[in-house]
């Protein structure tokens, strides 16, 4: 799988952008195309949830992708050439032969229908069988839970985690930097009037979602709720231990194959341990075949490749003002960086040359 860490320009973005206009995109999100033909190039954000469900997918399935992380904390998922691309500002977004797909549910089922030939692992069963029944109940349940609340919830009340990997400091963090996108949302839609109502409609949504997410009573008893799906994927997961697998091979979720469930648990899983939660949802005994998938899941060569390293708060809280700094005053950086260096070889060059001369003096 093609990757590009760094985030392209905000230069060559454009260009890709009026590039896919000149071949006549479709700029506004497709419902289901049906092409396969050209390069998959997939806009997402490393620690976004549903951008690690759809590369996990597409890793899995070892498809070649183009992708270009759009950094939520630079807030670039704001800035008008992706609010061109996708209205809601929200990645994942998959680009494949002029269509633009934004839905991360309906991503997943466009690349399992369009890269469906041999040579490629399917992780949706054939449509009417009863694995693909039991895949998509599984998909749905999983799908449903609300991450983004989980995550921001534990981020602004860490109390309620235990051995969470978000630094306390973190919640202060993301409460300014919340903050930040209201204000940065409105000057947004006064300078591009053509999108005015994309960003008013989000900066609504943002709003709402903070006070959500700020709710500890909310989270407890959306916490409670999980609860009961992780009960229910316990006794899946029961029943594989129960059925007798053919020598040799592994059971999943939903039988003796790797799912599109697979990718929603696992990510889910990934999620809960990074925020403090797996302790409580498995670990110590409970919930013994979760934890014991766990322990599996995170070996697939695919999940060490898009998931393998725990995201660091760090990246998102802090780091991003000094990129943001960095690129408002590079000039300024890069010229006071290299007058740094040429001062500290001098003076090295110097230091040599007096103890060159100290030396043939004695």
């Amino acid at each position: 799988m093609a990757s590009e860490n760094s985030p392209a320009s905000l230069q060559e973005k454009t260009a890709l952008i009026e590039r896919d206009s000149e071949e006549d995109v479709h700029q506004e999100c497709s419902t289901m195309p049906q092409r396969s033909e050209s390069k998959l190039t997939l806009y997402h954000w490393t620690q976004s949830f549903n951008s690690q469900k759809v590369r996990l997918a597409i890793a899995e399935k070892g498809l070649l992708c183009e992708e270009y992380d759009v950094s939520l904390p630079l807030s670039e998922h704001n800035e008008p050439w992706f609010m061109h691309l996708n209205p809601t500002g929200e990645v994942p977004v998959l680009v494949h032969h002029g269509d633009v797909i934004c839905d991360p549910t309906q991503i997943m089922d466009y690349l399992e229908q369009s890269f469906n030939d041999e040579g490629t692992p399917r992780l949706i069963p054939e449509e009417g069988s009863t694995y693909y029944h039991r895949v998509q109940h599984y998909r749905e349940l999983l799908d449903s839970l609300k991450m983004d609340a989980y995550t921001h919830g534990c981020i602004l009340h860490p109390e309620i985690t235990v051995d969470s990997h978000i630094p306390a400091y973190a919640a202060t963090c993301i409460r300014t930097q919340i903050g930040n996108t209201q204000s940065e949302l409105k000057k947004l839609a006064e300078q591009n009037p053509e999108l005015k109502d994309a960003y008013v409609a989000k900066q609504r949504r943002l709003k709402s979602k903070l006070f959500d997410h700020d709710n500890v009573k909310y989270l407890k008893k959306l916490l409670d709720e999980l609860e009961s799906v992780m009960d229910q994927v316990e006794t899946e997961l029961q029943r594989r231990v129960e059925e007798t697998p053919e020598e040799g091979g592994e059971s999943w979720l939903c039988g003796d194959f790797f799912s599109m469930a697979d990718v929603s648990l696992a990510v889910t899983l990934h999620r809960l341990k990074f925020l403090g939660l797996s302790r409580r949802f498995w670990g110590d005994g409970n919930r013994a075949n979760l934890e014991t998938y766990y322990e599996r899941v995170v070996e697939r060569p695919a999940f060490r490749r898009v998931l393998g390293h725990v995201n660091n708060i760090l990246i998102s809280a802090v780091l991003p003002v000094a990129f943001r700094v960095a690129r408002k005053n590079a000039p300024v950086i890069v010229g006071t960086t290299l007058l740094i260096g040429v001062l500290g070889g001098a003076t090295y060059l110097a230091f040599l040359y007096m103890k060159k001369r100290l030396t043939f003096s004695i």
